[in-house]
């Protein structure tokens, strides 16, 4: 059943991503405004594919977060390298375009900035989709999970239950041990 969900979510983001990038092409391109237009488009079908995964795998039941780990490590590179080759690949010589231009020609990285020009759509799929990465579910708590993350029980704050007696099964509480003869009576015999 989880398969079918998430294969249905699947389609539907690649539908959705299918129709973002063919409406990419309708935009033109010619101008600054135009380039940015279609290159956040294009970001945004990307984005749906990664989305379409974290609902098709929400059968955790989990609410999104985000993961700042993911973030940082993973998407931030992301967004400056493929960033900095489409600001280079704008269509009008402004400010940036010019900028980004001569440092690429000053650290030696003109030649690969160049050639990648040809792929400033897949390169603004990758950041969308690189940035979608970043959220996850988290499943429901489970009981005696910490809310605290990374905490250990002796650093969470004390709350009313931790001081509420046990109930066992019989539906008694456990009584304490007077001393350690003492003999242990089964629960279902008393």
């Amino acid at each position: 059943m989880f398969g079918t969900v998430r294969g249905t979510f699947t389609l539907v983001g690649a539908a959705a991503a299918g129709f973002l990038i063919w409406l990419s092409t309708q935009i033109g391109q010619r101008s600054t405004g135009g380039y940015w237009a279609a290159i956040g488009v294009l970001a945004g079908a990307g984005l749906t594919m990664a989305l379409s995964q974290l609902f098709g795998g929400w059968t955790k039941w989990g609410v999104p977060r985000i993961s700042v780990g993911v973030f940082l490590i993973g998407f931030l590179p992301v967004l400056v390298t493929a960033g900095w080759v489409i600001l280079a690949g704008q269509p009008d010589a402004n400010w940036f375009q010019r900028h980004v231009d001569s440092w690429s020609g000053s650290i030696g990285l003109d030649g690969p900035v160049h050639d990648l020009r040809s792929l400033l759509g897949v390169l603004a799929f990758g950041v969308g989709l690189v940035f979608g990465f970043t959220f996850d579910t988290s499943g429901p708590r489970q009981p005696g999970e910490s809310i605290w993350e990374g905490s250990t029980p002796e650093e969470r704050p004390a709350t009313a239950a931790d001081s509420a007696p046990t109930i066992v099964e019989d539906g008694h509480s456990p009584e304490p041990a007077a001393d350690a003869d003492r003999e242990r009576v089964p629960a279902g015999s008393r």
